[in-house]
């Protein structure tokens, strides 16, 4: 059985990362913040009384991916924590009612069949990780916690594979994202990540 990793991402003035821009592509903003810290666990926001807000999610089994397209993608997919790779982003989603009143096998042609999200992004590998979360089960603000590490030189790379990735069909049934760029603070010793990394797109 998949193992359940717990993380929370925590907004606040200090943190293991310094925000560079903090940008509401659509639906309701965050409240700003100028550094962000994840943690192992499950924190409450009274947990961190300097915080702004907490985004709670939880990584485990894969979804919508076939065993084909998962051996490719274990094959290629980088590990989180690389020294070279002072660059991160987190971007919180929702998706709309009607995504989630889809069945099964129609998220899946949308995610992949139409989207390619799997196929389209794989030339992304290795320069950009990334691990997705899922916040919807836990009664969060956001379906889905998407979480990538890269290096410096492969910023305009990410900003490629973002791009890609609203001009999918699926990126239609979001209605909230906020995009939040990072970059390490000097002297910060960053969480060492636990459990495999994945680069699949929301889900």
């Amino acid at each position: 059985m998949a193992a359940i990793i717990p993380v929370s991402f925590v907004g606040s003035d200090v943190g293991t990362y310094r925000v560079l821009r903090m940008e509401t592509v659509v639906g309701a903003p965050l409240a700003p913040v100028t550094a962000v810290t994840s943690h192992a666990q499950h924190v409450a926001l009274d947990g961190v009384p300097v915080s702004a807000w907490v985004l709670r999610g939880t990584s485990t089994h894969v979804r919508y991916v076939e065993q084909s397209e998962q051996n490719t993608l274990r094959a290629v997919q980088p590990a989180l924590g690389r020294q070279d790779c002072s660059h991160a982003a987190l971007i919180p989603i929702r998706k709309s009612d009607a995504w989630w009143d889809l069945p099964q096998d129609e998220r899946r042609a949308i995610f992949e069949a139409r989207s390619q999200h799997i196929a389209a992004t794989l030339k992304y590998l290795p320069a950009i990780a990334r691990r997705l979360h899922h916040s919807r089960e836990l009664g969060e603000p956001f379906d889905f916690l998407t979480w990538f590490e890269y290096a410096p030189e492969h910023a305009g790379l990410f900003e490629e594979l973002v791009q890609l990735l609203r001009r999918t069909e699926e990126w239609k049934y979001v209605e909230r994202e906020v995009d939040i760029r990072l970059i390490s603070s000097p002297g910060s010793e960053r969480p060492a990540p636990v459990g495999p990394c994945s680069v699949r797109p929301a889900e």
